[in-house]
This record gives C-alpha cells, sequence and structure tokens, in this order.
C-alpha cells in the first residue's frame, strides 16, 4: 500500500493521521504542507481543495479527514484489520491549546 499524508507539523487533525498509521503499523510519506509551499500546492491540485489533512492511498484521494475517517475508509475496504490497540491520540480533534500556542511561536504561512 502506497500511503502520502499531506499533514501540518503541530495539528490535532494531522496527529490524529499520524496516530492511525503507528496503529496499523503502516509506513507512510508525512508531507509538510506548513514549511513547503510546494507540498501545500501538490495537495491542492491533487485534492480540489485547499484544507488538510489530505491522504492519499493508492491512488484514491481522502480530502479534509479526520484520523477517524481514515481510519474507516482502511477498515471498510479491508486494508487493515480490526485492532484492540488504542492511541493516547485523539483521532477526531483539532488542535489543543498547547498546539495553537506552538504555531503561535513560529509564523504561520500562508499561501
Amino acid at each position: 500500500m502506497k500511503i502520502k499524508a499531506y499533514l501540518k507539523p503541530h495539528c490535532g487533525w494531522s496527529n490524529g493521521v499520524r496516530a492511525v498509521m503507528e496503529k496499523h503499523g503502516l509506513e507512510y510519506e508525512d508531507i509538510d504542507i506548513i514549511n513547503s509551499r510546494e507540498n501545500y500546492a501538490e495537495m491542492v491540485e491533487r485534492s480540489g481543495q485547499p484544507l488538510s489533512p489530505c491522504v492519499d492511498i493508492d491512488g484514491v484521494m481522502l480530502a479534509d479527514v479526520s484520523g477517524e475517517e481514515v481510519e474507516n475508509y482502511l477498515l471498510s475496504n479491508e486494508m487493515v484489520k480490526q485492532t484492540a490497540d488504542s492511541s493516547d491520540v485523539p483521532l477526531d480533534r483539532g488542535c489543543s491549546d498547547e498546539e495553537h500556542e506552538k504555531m503561535q511561536s513560529k509564523p504561520v504561512r500562508f499561501f
């Protein structure tokens, strides 16, 4: 399975996607859309919209998704098996107050 995940370095939604990948032991390419204008442009071109996270799984683009939605896609298409393992990271939440503080310490780049 080839997975490209267009993610922000500090984001609750992006961390939820990362947690799903870890939970199921999936290899994926973590593509930083905040610190690379080219990566962000590629995500917008491929997904047809500007919101993240976006995850390409074997050529199918899941646009503006949560970790929970990615996991549901993987399970419903029998790409992974249900597991009792859990994550300390919420799969369906935006940024926490701490993550917002981290983002405020660095300039946020809008493209």
